[in-house]
Parts: C-alpha cells; sequence; structure tokens
C-alpha cells in the first residue's frame, strides 16, 4: 500500500481523490494538507500547514495552488520523498524551479491527469507534422466560472505538444481581436469560462475544403482523481528526475 500525503485535500479534487483512494486497492491516504480544515468526514489527519505534519509517507500529492510550491520542495527535499503535482497555472520561473527539482528528487508533472488528454496529446505529436502546412490550428477549451488560470495549462500542454513536433516555428496568440490576417505561424488558443463546465478540449485542423477535429470532454473530475493516483503509483519508488504521463502511459 503506497501512503500519500494529499495537499489540498479539502478542495474539490482532494475530496474526489479521497474517495477514490478509499475505493481502491493500492493508495491509502495518510495525511491531508489544508488550511481550511474540516472538523469531520476524514479518515486521515489534516494539518495547515506541511512543515507540521509528521504522518510517514511516501509521496505527496499537490492539488492546490502554485504558491504551494516553495513549501512542498522544502518538505519533500528533506525527506527525498517523490512529489506529484497536479497544480496549473505555473509561471516560467515556477517552471524552471520544477525542472531542477528534478535533479534532487522525482518530480511528476502534468497540465491534465487524465488519460484520454495524454493520449490525445500524444496522438497530436504524431499528425501535427504531416497536417501543418495545409491546415490552420486552433485550439479552444472551455472551464467552469470559478477556473482562475487561463489558458488552461492543458491548453497549453497540447499546443506545447503540437510545437514541439513541428520543424517551422510557430507563436501562440490567446484570442483574436482586431483587423488582422491570420497568419500561418500562429496556433489559436481560446478560453471559455462559464457555469460548471468540468473540462473540454477540442483542437480544429481548418485546410482547404475539410476540418479535422480531436475532442475531449471530461465528463466527471473522477478521471484527474484516477490519473493522479497512478502517476502516485510510478513516482514511489524513483528517486531523482522529472516525469510526465506520457511516462506513465509509455506513450513514448
Amino acid at each position: 500500500m503506497i501512503k500519500v500525503i494529499l495537499n489540498g485535500c479539502s478542495g474539490r479534487m482532494g475530496k474526489i481523490i479521497a474517495e477514490v483512494a478509499k475505493a481502491g486497492e493500492t493508495i491509502e491516504i495518510a495525511a491531508g494538507v489544508d488550511k481550511f480544515i474540516p472538523e469531520t468526514g476524514t479518515s486521515f489527519p489534516v494539518f495547515d500547514d506541511i512543515s507540521k505534519c509528521s504522518v510517514e509517507a511516501d509521496v505527496v500529492l499537490d492539488f492546490s495552488s502554485p504558491k504551494s510550491l516553495p513549501q512542498l520542495a522544502e518538505f519533500c527535499r528533506c525527506r527525498k520523498m517523490p512529489l506529484v503535482l497536479c497544480t496549473t497555472g505555473y509561471n516560467t520561473e515556477e517552471a524552471e524551479f520544477i525542472k531542477k527539482l528534478g535533479s534532487e528528487i522525482a518530480v511528476f508533472r502534468s497540465g491534465n491527469m487524465s488519460v484520454g488528454i495524454n493520449l490525445i496529446s500524444s496522438i497530436l505529436r504524431k499528425i501535427s507534422p504531416i497536417l501543418f502546412d495545409g491546415y490552420d490550428i486552433e485550439i479552444i477549451e472551455k472551464h467552469h466560472n470559478q477556473k482562475i488560470d487561463a489558458p488552461s495549462g492543458t491548453a497549453l500542454m497540447l499546443a506545447d505538444s503540437i510545437k514541439s513536433s513541428l520543424e517551422d516555428e510557430v507563436s501562440y496568440v490567446h484570442g483574436r481581436e482586431g483587423l488582422r490576417k491570420r497568419e500561418k505561424s500562429e496556433i489559436g488558443i481560446h478560453a471559455v469560462r462559464g457555469g460548471s463546465i468540468v473540462g473540454e478540449h477540442e483542437i480544429i485542423f481548418a485546410g482547404r475544403g475539410e476540418i479535422i477535429e480531436l475532442k475531449h470532454t471530461a465528463l466527471s473530475r473522477e478521471v484527474f482523481a484516477v490519473g493522479a493516483l497512478k502517476a502516485c503509483e510510478f513516482i514511489a519508488s524513483k528517486t531523482s528526475g522529472l516525469f510526465n504521463m506520457d511516462d506513465v502511459l509509455n506513450l513514448d
């Protein structure tokens, strides 16, 4: 049984992860961390700061916000403990920090924990070099009205998958406004926020006389919880390195 410290345990995803782990047989939530400590309803101790956590565990799983990164890194460094980062919205400096952290401890980071999204990402790396010359590429992502970061980490992950597979230089255009023709080198990224949309991502390859579309719709947040727990299982035995869902699913 792999023991996990769940950072952000009182949030929506934290609660779902705890439920999915409880129903399974391979992961145990040994402790939770959240500034909002629930009075009842958890089968594990909860701390308002990870530095106060004295529970023995194998992995730290984070579903909170980028501002938790320094504390999580320090906690895991001191204990030589793997860290799974499911949070999105990291800036360039934080992303570089995460890369360097992978030389000291095992770090897992993904813009989306869904198996389906990561399969689409793999497909995009294969088809984009074939389609790029004759097709314009646009990405549309939709999320609930409480999501803070835009575009989503998933949309950026998909765009990066396309960009990394191309020999041509491309740039991202976030939304469109004004009077200007579309440039061939652009990948458009568009964000929609509304209601209780769990997550929807559509990649459009628009050519002359035909359109190719890849689309993923998350119907429940449980898909992200399942992926996060798979990541914990994968990384528990690792001592250093930077990993993502491609490693978990053996996509490359």
